[in-house]
Formats: C-alpha cells, sequence, structure tokens
C-alpha cells in the first residue's frame, strides 16, 4: 500500500511511525486512521519487526482529530469516525510487540489519545499534551476518558478532561503519562535506544509480558495473578526459555528463536 499521510522505515529490527501531515500539525482524518490501521496489520505480521516507534515530527505528534470534518458532523458520522479510530488504536494496544510513542510538540486530543495506546512514551522538552475537547463542547471519544484514566489517576484524568488545559512535559512526566523527558535533539535516539534493548528480547516472553499487562487492567487483582502465574508457567514449554537461562548461566548474549 502507498502511504500517502504516513512515513514508515524499518531500522534494525524496529519500526518507524512517522505521522506525515505537517500542515495539519499530523491532526488524524480518514485517510491517516485507514493507513495506520493496516500498517499496524502489516507490522503484527512481520516477524522482522521486534519494537515500533511512534512519532511525528518536531512540531506535532498530532494536535487532535480532523475538527473541519467534525464541525459539521451528525451524531452518526461522529461516531463512525471515532470508531475507525479506536479500531486503530486497538491495533496498537494489542499488538503483540511493544509500541513506544516519541512525543515532540503538541499531543493534543487525539494525538493524546494515540499516545496512550502506546506502551511507553517520551517526550522531549517543551512538548505540551492535553484533551481540550471540553473547549470545543464535546469530550474526549478515543479513550482519553479510559486510558487516561487508567495512565494517570482519577483526579488528573479530570483535570485534564474537564478544564482542557494543557499540561507540559515535566508535569506528564510526575504524573506518569511519560516515563522520560530528554531534548529534543535527543529524542528519537532516545526512543531507538529503548526500542532496541526490546528488540533482543525473547518475542514470546515479550508478547506475553505485554499481555498479562493489559489483561490486568481489566480485571480483579485475584484473577489477574492467576492468569500471570500460568502466563509464567507457558514460557517454560519454550525454546527462548531454555536459551534464556542457558545463555545467563553461559554468560553470553542469547539467541532467541521466538519458538
Amino acid at each position: 500500500m502507498e502511504l500517502k499521510t504516513i512515513l514508515y522505515e524499518k531500522d534494525a529490527g524496529v519500526g518507524i511511525i512517522t505521522l506525515n501531515r505537517p500542515k495539519a500539525l499530523n491532526a488524524l482524518n480518514d485517510e491517516l486512521i485507514n493507513e495506520l490501521t493496516i500498517l499496524m496489520d502489516d507490522i503484527g505480521s512481520d516477524n522482522e519487526v521486534q519494537a515500533v516507534i511512534i512519532t511525528g515530527g518536531e512540531r506535532a505528534f498530532a494536535a487532535g482529530g480532523d475538527i473541519a470534518f467534525m464541525a459539521n458532523a451528525d451524531s452518526l458520522q461522529a461516531e463512525k469516525f471515532v470508531e475507525a479510530i479506536r479500531v486503530a488504536f486497538d491495533k496498537i494496544d494489542r499488538l503483540d510487540k511493544p509500541v513506544i510513542a516519541a512525543i515532540s510538540g503538541l499531543a493534543l486530543g487525539g494525538g493524546s489519545e494515540l499516545a496512550l495506546a502506546c506502551d511507553i512514551r517520551i517526550a522531549a522538552e517543551g512538548s505540551s499534551i492535553g484533551q481540550p475537547e471540553i473547549n470545543l463542547g464535546i469530550i474526549p471519544g478515543a479513550g482519553g476518558t479510559q486510558r487516561l484514566t487508567r495512565t494517570v489517576g482519577p483526579g488528573w484524568a479530570k483535570y485534564m478532561v474537564m478544564t482542557g488545559l494543557p499540561i507540559s512535559a515535566d508535569t506528564a512526566l510526575k504524573i506518569g503519562f511519560i516515563t522520560k523527558v530528554v531534548p529534543k535533539e535527543q529524542l528519537m535516539d532516545e526512543a531507538k535506544k529503548i526500542a532496541n534493548i526490546m528488540a533482543v528480547k525473547s518475542p514470546l516472553a515479550m508478547k506475553a509480558a505485554k499481555r498479562c499487562v493489559n489483561y490486568g487492567l481489566s480485571v480483579d487483582l485475584s484473577s489477574a495473578l492467576s492468569y500471570e502465574i500460568k502466563t509464567w508457567a507457558a514460557l517454560f514449554s519454550t525454546e527462548d526459555q531454555k536459551e534464556g537461562m542457558k545463555a545467563f548461566l553461559e554468560k553470553r548474549n542469547p539467541v532467541y528463536k521466538s519458538r
């Protein structure tokens, strides 16, 4: 598929997705969401890719949804639009490979929600993150009331959603929205550093780790702990587990085969 609103490259086992609507500050429209959905399916079946970075360039990770479209949409059109976004974001959330959001500049509305669908978020100094939908007479519809609450807690989520005020990268770090703030010129190097660390781990263990964390967010603690035990034990039937522990005892780097 020819990509028109996204750039994509692979680098040493890492897939790098760059949102590419610079004149619109990477606002999310139908075309971009459709391309992102198809691309996530392709990445999911690509064994060469073991980690993913999503970024948007220096000025904006993504400045939100396509307001020009939404301004004249009725309820059915709006629901269809945000359902398509949910499909794309769910594919990121459920991808059996780690996904890093590398945020620079604006991550507002749908941009913030896209970052929330990723596993790890880092940001450049001076970035601005927020859910300004309340200023437009609506609320977040692609995870801003749900993934945000699970990430930063209800107090900060309500503050961001109900005031519409953006927060700085430093504040986002303090409340757990992001895990690291770096100088703008170091953002992609840092994202690649983290991605490269994860890309050489056992793909089976990585998939299990992400699945366990995500599953635990939707069930009670007892059920989550039982699921964790079963998943942990199942890995002992894999070649990767044998290789990982053997390599540790032999003081060498493991060579995983995803088996």
